[in-house]
């Protein structure tokens, strides 16, 4: 039976985006149920698959994992030579690290720079000083990986890992909203934006027909 995975809008669902790169860039087969956000039935259709109400959910026969670092996790249990962790021990657990970090962290980010596949704004103070300092550790969690572990691949651990995919939907966000970073780190969003993946599933956002007004952004 094959996987299914459970997502919502690309435009918009970023953990369903995180999910699903790990899945796509790894080879993983798997079959896709979108369900549109933000409709009167979404609820409902998503609680027939998540027991959260919540995308992504990774289906798995009679099992649902729910949360995007769970479904991550099961994935590199159930696939162990697909690489989705560094194989270095030391690596593993710092990617782990940074990929819990971003999973619980940055709120203004997420709040004032929503991901937006179809939209860019010319910067402004997005979340003031609190955005700035979350910015600034994002950029530091970058350059601590890929000084420490990325030797010449393009990616924080060097190959493409799942704490890359973490991190995709916040390159697209800097990217998007006209953050100014290092060149250092705008080579490492250069090289996550131009994965044949991740222009896939922007591709796939620009198609959808659905606005969801609360995850709309003012322009700049």
């Amino acid at each position: 039976m094959s996987l299914i995975l459970v997502i919502g809008n690309k435009t918009y669902s970023s953990w369903s985006l995180r999910a699903w790169l790990v899945m796509t860039r790894f080879g993983i087969d798997f079959d896709e149920i979108l369900i549109p956000l933000d409709q009167a039935d979404t609820k409902e259709r998503i609680l027939r698959h998540s027991p959260s109400g919540r995308v992504p959910c990774l289906i798995d026969g009679d099992v649902a994992i729910w949360d995007t670092l769970s479904i991550v996790e099961y994935l590199a249990e159930r696939y162990p030579d697909a690489g989705i962790w560094p194989s270095n021990s030391f690596a593993r657990a710092i990617a782990r690290s940074v990929s819990a970090e971003m999973h619980s962290g940055f709120p203004a980010i997420r709040e004032y720079c929503p991901m937006n596949l179809r939209k860019r704004f010319p910067f402004k103070d997005w979340g003031g000083a609190a955005a700035v300092d979350e910015v600034r550790r994002i950029e530091q969690l970058w350059s601590d990986c890929r000084a420490r572990f990325a030797g010449a691949g393009p990616f924080l651990f060097g190959d493409f890992s799942a704490a890359d995919a973490m991190f995709a939907p916040v390159v697209t966000r800097l990217d998007r909203y006209g953050w100014t970073v290092t060149e250092a780190s705008r080579a490492y969003m250069d090289a996550v934006l131009a994965m044949p993946e991740l222009k896939r599933w922007t591709d796939d956002a620009a198609m959808e027909p659905w606005v969801i007004e609360a995850e709309e952004v003012e322009p700049a």
